[in-house]
């Protein structure tokens, strides 16, 4: 884990796996505070800010209804679009059904696969992660069930009440398939592997993604380019930053 200190530039973030809404070994409210207090302590040197899916731990947008909760952390994303800084949201498997409320409330950009895109002078891969790579087939037939359009309007028609119950069971039912274990090594990290099939195709420098719930740095195969995995805010407390084409993964204490 690089921690060498950057330099006083302005740098861009990634964080992922916040999980608002989920109580784990702190509540979500206690989560949601330390989020808040690290967007404060970065928001001055800023660039841009790229937050990398499950931001909660289940979200719906409605036409009409606000899922309660999170106003410390959508009041800070404000103070970032409002001092004119991107803001560049991933939807992940847990708040897939994100559409465009915070698009029009935030100003944000929303992403719901991964993008390439160029960034201090570094080529980067940037998404959430879930269902890259081989296997893992039962969640990728589940994920084109949650983004059909019929069944996105279906479940719409339901009471949020009831919608939202329905979404802790599955969102408790994801967590337990895919409880964050060690570095299983190169040949069953999914992600590593799905990196090493792209740059067999193209050149890049830095993949960055969330989803696995463990903060990861590996050089691949080509000795140059690294797979970086932001980690999580329920264990963790980590994120990246990109200072002057450097990446580091760091970890905030509050």
């Amino acid at each position: 884990m690089a921690q060498d200190q950057p330099s006083h530039s302005k740098s861009i973030f990634f964080a992922s796996d916040f999980h608002l809404g989920l109580d784990g070994p702190n509540s979500s409210l206690d989560r949601e505070q330390t989020i808040v207090a690290w967007l404060r302590s970065i928001i001055d040197r800023t660039e841009a800010l790229y937050l990398l899916g499950d931001l909660f731990d289940y979200w719906f947008d409605y036409k009409q209804v606000v899922p309660r909760g999170y106003v410390r952390f959508l009041g800070q994303l404000a103070a970032f679009t409002d001092r004119g800084i991107p803001l560049h949201i991933f939807t992940g498997n847990h708040d897939v059904w994100m559409f465009d409320y915070l698009e029009k409330e935030l100003n944000a950009n929303i992403y719901r696969d991964p993008i390439i895109t160029e960034l201090q002078g570094q080529k980067l891969m940037l998404g959430h992660g879930d269902g890259l790579g081989p296997g893992d087939h039962g969640y990728k037939f589940i994920k084109g069930v949650f983004r059909n359009r019929i069944n996105q309007w279906l479940f719409a028609r339901l009471h949020p009440n009831f919608a939202m119950k329905i979404m802790q069971l599955s969102s408790k039912t994801s967590r337990e398939s895919q409880s964050a274990k060690p570095f299983l090594g190169k040949d069953k990290e999914w992600l590593v592997q799905h990196c090493e099939d792209i740059i067999k195709q193209e050149s890049i420098d830095l993949f960055i993604f969330g989803h696995r719930h463990l903060p990861i740095d590996y050089t691949l195969s080509n000795g140059r380019s690294r797979y970086i995995n932001s980690g999580d805010w329920i264990t963790h407390n980590s994120y990246v930053e990109l200072n002057q084409g450097q990446a580091y993964l760091k970890t905030f204490e509050p």
